[in-house]
C-alpha cells in the first residue's frame, strides 16, 4: 500500500476502468482519512460522477472505503438517499491508490452488492452485465471463481452488517463529510 495520502479535506479522484482498460466511472471526492478498514473518501451532495455515455451528480451524501487488506471491492455508504440506497459494493480488480496520492484507480467487476432501506432489502446486482461483459471482455476462470464467491461472502457480511458493513464504522466519516460542508 502506498503511504503517501492526501490531507483530510483534499479534492482528489477516484478513477473506474472496464477490464480492458476502457474508461469507465470517474467521480470527484474529497479525501476524510483512514482507519483500521482502510481509506474513506467522499463525495458530498452535488458532486459529479460521469462515464462515457452518462453524468449525475450526488443526491445524497455518501463515502467510500478503500479497503487496506483487499482489492476487489469499495464499499460505498449513503445517507438519506432518496431511493433507500444504504450500501453499494463494487467487485473491482486492483482496487488502489495511483502513484499520485489525488488519485485512486480500479477495474469496475459489474457485480455489486447492495443494501437497501425498503422491501428490497440486500442482493447481488447485475448478474447479467457480469454475464455478458465476462464474454465480451474474456474474463480469466480464476477471477471469475473468486470474484462470485466473494460477491456472495460480502452478501452475507452485508446482512450480518458487521464492521466495516455496519452504520457504527461508516457513519463517523459521513459526519466528517457533512461537517466539510461542501455540497453544491
Amino acid at each position: 500500500m502506498n503511504a503517501k495520502r492526501p490531507e483530510p479535506g483534499t479534492p482528489m479522484v477516484m478513477k473506474w476502468r472496464k477490464w480492458d482498460d476502457s474508461p469507465h466511472w470517474v467521480s470527484d471526492v474529497i479525501y476524510l482519512g483512514a482507519d483500521q478498514w482502510g481509506d474513506w473518501v467522499g463525495q458530498p451532495i452535488g458532486w459529479r460522477s460521469h462515464r462515457p455515455g452518462a453524468d449525475f451528480v450526488a443526491e445524497s451524501p455518501n463515502v467510500t472505503l478503500v479497503p487496506r487488506d483487499h482489492d476487489d471491492f469499495a464499499l460505498t455508504v449513503h445517507r438519506g438517499h432518496p431511493r433507500g440506497l444504504r450500501i453499494y459494493i463494487d467487485l473491482a480488480w486492483d482496487v488502489r491508490w495511483s502513484d499520485d496520492p489525488l488519485l485512486s484507480t480500479a477495474i469496475d467487476m459489474d457485480l455489486d452488492v447492495v443494501r437497501r432501506l425498503n422491501e428490497l432489502g440486500t442482493y447481488v446486482d447485475d448478474r447479467d452485465e457480469w454475464a455478458e461483459h465476462s464474454v465480451r471482455y474474456g474474463y480469466p476462470a480464476d477471477v471469475m471463481t473468486h470474484l462470485e464467491a466473494r460477491a456472495l461472502e460480502l452478501e452475507e457480511r452485508v446482512r450480518a452488517q458487521g464492521a466495516p458493513f455496519d452504520d457504527a464504522t461508516a457513519d463517523p466519516w459521513l459526519d466528517r463529510l457533512i461537517a466539510l460542508g461542501l455540497d453544491r
